[in-house]
């Protein structure tokens, strides 16, 4: 029953004064139980703008599953790229970033167009590719190699300013063992724990 409803009943209905008062404490716990993830969100992009934390995020829309059959990296006319959609997604990633004053982060993605488009339409500077970043769908038998590449990379960055990485599906649910939508990030602790510290989970903006 939504806060309109509960009103009508109040005034319509004899005894609805206590249906009203019901009303009123599911919103009033609603809105208590809401206060700590507001507040966990703001202390972890608190976190990674000190360099506490780090922000992965999965390339934007890009339809279809996975690649065409003999896609080649360094060729995006072989690969799934980003749609209209993505772009605009990835620009409102780089609004919201700025907006919580990480303007001038170390951004990296991996090797795949998609994914390199991602960062590079935030606009918020250079981005460098990162091998440990790419993705194994097409070979599920090097994810434990490569999530220990992706451990090793993370740790090994500089952390002089807040780091944006931009990866696939399969790496971060390998890392995190959280499948993210297209365009989700993590906000994710620093130093790396076993599993890693999830912080917050944003979603598309």
């Amino acid at each position: 029953m939504g806060p309109r409803r509960c009103v009508v009943v109040t005034w319509l209905r004899p005894g609805a004064f206590r249906v009203y008062g019901a009303c009123f404490l599911v919103l009033l716990l609603t809105a208590m139980l809401a206060m700590p993830a507001v507040a966990d969100q703001r202390s972890a992009w608190q976190a990674l703008r000190e360099g506490k934390a780090f922000l992965l995020l999965r390339h934007t829309t890009a339809p279809g599953v996975g690649d065409p059959e003999g896609f080649r990296l360094g060729d995006c006319s072989t690969q799934r790229n980003l749609d209209e959609k993505g772009r605009r997604e990835a620009r409102r990633w780089g609004r919201l970033l700025k907006g919580r004053d990480v303007e001038q982060p170390r951004l990296y993605s991996s090797n795949w167009c998609r994914a390199q488009d991602t960062a590079q339409e935030m606009g918020l500077g250079a981005v460098e590719t990162l091998s440990a970043l790419d993705s194994f769908f097409s070979d599920p038998d090097s994810q434990a190699a490569q999530t220990v590449e992706l451990r090793k990379a993370i740790e090994k960055v500089p952390k002089d300013r807040p780091v944006v990485m931009v990866s696939h599906q399969v790496n971060i649910k390998a890392l995190t063992g959280f499948s993210p939508r297209s365009g989700e990030g993590m906000i994710i602790a620093l130093p790396l724990d076993d599993p890693p510290k999830v912080l917050a989970r944003i979603a598309q903006p």
